[in-house]
C-alpha cells in the first residue's frame, strides 16, 4: 500500500500482554478461509496462544487476489503458523500430540474430514477431557447438516441477499458477515464451555452454523412479517422507512451524508436548528406517525433545505446539535478518521513479504483500553521448529521431519 499507515495516537494504551483476560489458554487453529480463522482472531486477540495449522504451502488466503487480497492480513495477527503435511502418518501423529496438550482446537472443516486423521471430538476428547472443540459449520443439527456452505450461499436461502438487494435482484451483503459474525458465535461458547470446565472438569463440542447465524441476522425481517401480514421490502427498492426524516441528503458541494430523526425530541432539536420557523407547530407534523405519513412532502422539502448547507458545516452542526448522521464514505476512507486513529481501532500490520495494511482492533475494550498486536501475520510454518521443540523433539528429528516434507520451516 501507498498510503501513510494510520498508526494509533501515543495517547492510547492498549492492553498490556500480562492483562490479556485469555492469557494461557492454548488453541490450535485448523482452520481456512475466513470463519475459522476469524474465531482464532478473537481468541488471539484477548490473549489466547494460538498455533495455527497451515499446509505445508500455506493458507490459500495468503494467495488470493481482488477481493479476498485482504482476508489474510486481516484475520491472521496474533497467531504462531505450524506448517505440516495433515495426509502424512506422522504429520497427523504431530498435530495429535500438539491437541493433547491445548484448552482448546477450533476447525471448519467439512464435518467427519478431520476423523480420518484421529483429530475429530471423539478421538481428541477421550485423550483429554478438558479438550475444548469448536467446529465452524455451514448448518448446524437438521437436514442440511452436511451440506458444504460459503457466506454467500447461506446469504442466498437466508433471505439476506433477498432483503438487502431490490425485487428481481438479490445481492449480497459485502462484508462476510456470516464468517466473522458466526466465527464470534463459536468463540462465544467455546468461552462459556471454558467457563463451565471449571465446574465441571470436562470440555465440551460447541457448534456454530453459518445458515443459523444467517437467521439471527434476518430474525426482525421474519417477525416484522408475521405482526404486520406484510412482506418486508428490499432494501434496494423505494422501501418506507418507519420515521419521517431517515434518509440520505445531498449537500451544496457533492457530499452526502445520511439523517437520522427518530423521535420527538429529536424532530424538535432538528426544526430548532435547521428549518425554517414554524415547522415545529406544523400540526400535520407532531407526531412520528404523522411524518411517516408525510413522507412524499417532506422529505423533498428537507433535502430542500440541507442542500444548501455545505457537507463540513452540515456535519459539524449535526454533531452540536446532538442528532444521528453520518457521511457517506468508502471504506478506504476510515484510515484517516479522528476517532478510529485515536482510539487505536486500526492496528499498524506488516505482511510476510513487507507490504503494509491497517487492520482493525476486535470492538471491544477492557476498562477503556483495547486489545493490540503481539505478533503479525507470520510466513508459512514460521514456528515450526520452536512448536515441534516444545513437543520435547530435537533438532536433528526435526531437521528430518522438513527433509521428508512432512513439516515446512
Amino acid at each position: 500500500m501507498t498510503a501513510e499507515s494510520s498508526t494509533p495516537s501515543p495517547s492510547h494504551a492498549f492492553l498490556p500482554d500480562d492483562e490479556l483476560p485469555l492469557r494461557g489458554v492454548k488453541v490450535l487453529e485448523l482452520s481456512h478461509m475466513i470463519m475459522g480463522p476469524a474465531g482464532g482472531l478473537v481468541l488471539a486477540d484477548l490473549g489466547a496462544e494460538v498455533i495455527k495449522v497451515e499446509p505445508l504451502d500455506g493458507d490459500r488466503t495468503r494467495r488470493l487476489k481482488g477481493s479476498g487480497i485482504g482476508y489474510f492480513p486481516v484475520f491472521s495477527r496474533n497467531k504462531q503458523s505450524l506448517a505440516v503435511d495433515l495426509k502424512s502418518t506422522e504429520g497427523q501423529a504431530l498435530v495429535r500430540q500438539l491437541a493433547l496438550g491445548c484448552d482448546m482446537l477450533i476447525e471448519n472443516f467439512r464435518d467427519d474430514s478431520l476423523a480420518q486423521y484421529g483429530l475429530d471430538y471423539a478421538s481428541l476428547s477421550a485423550a483429554n477431557p478438558g479438550l475444548i472443540y469448536v467446529s465452524l459449520k455451514g448448518f448446524l443439527s437438521g437436514p442440511y447438516k452436511q451440506r458444504t456452505a460459503l457466506d454467500e450461499v447461506v446469504q442466498m436461502m437466508g433471505g439476506m441477499a433477498y432483503i438487502n438487494g431490490s425485487t428481481g435482484a438479490p445481492q449480497r451483503v459485502a462484508p462476510s458477515v456470516n464468517d466473522i459474525l458466526g466465527g464470534t458465535f463459536g468463540v462465544v461458547g467455546a468461552l462459556a464451555a471454558l467457563h463451565d470446565r471449571q465446574r465441571t472438569g470436562r470440555g465440551r463440542q460447541v457448534r456454530a452454523g453459518l445458515f443459523e447465524n444467517n437467521l439471527l441476522l434476518v430474525a426482525q425481517f421474519i417477525a416484522q412479517h408475521q405482526l404486520s401480514g406484510q412482506a418486508p421490502v428490499p432494501m434496494g427498492d423505494k422501501r418506507t422507512p418507519p420515521w419521517g426524516v431517515y434518509d440520505i441528503f445531498d449537500t451544496q458541494d457533492g457530499g452526502r451524508i445520511f439523517v437520522a430523526v427518530v423521535s420527538d425530541a429529536n424532530w424538535q432539536t432538528f426544526c430548532q436548528d435547521f428549518l425554517p420557523a414554524g415547522w415545529s407547530a406544523d400540526e400535520r407534523l407532531r407526531t412520528a406517525v404523522q411524518r411517516e405519513a408525510a413522507r412524499p412532502w417532506l422529505v423533498p422539502e428537507v433535502a430542500a433545505i440541507l442542500k444548501q448547507w455545505k457537507t463540513a458545516d452540515l456535519c459539524a452542526a449535526l454533531e452540536a446539535s446532538g442528532l444521528s448522521y453520518g457521511p457517506i464514505r468508502q471504506p478506504y476512507d476510515l484510515l484517516s478518521d479522528p476517532h478510529l486513529k485515536q482510539g487505536g481501532a486500526l492496528i499498524p500490520t506488516t505482511m510476510p513479504g513487507g507490504q503494509h495494511v491497517d487492520a482493525a482492533a476486535l470492538p471491544i475494550e477492557f476498562d477503556g483500553q483495547k486489545m493490540g498486536k503481539r505478533l503479525d501475520p507470520q510466513p508459512v510454518g514460521a514456528q515450526t521448529r520452536s512448536i515441534l521443540r516444545g513437543l520435547g523433539l530435537d533438532d536433528e528429528r526435526i531437521a528430518s521431519l522438513i527433509e521428508h516434507g512432512v513439516v515446512a520451516a
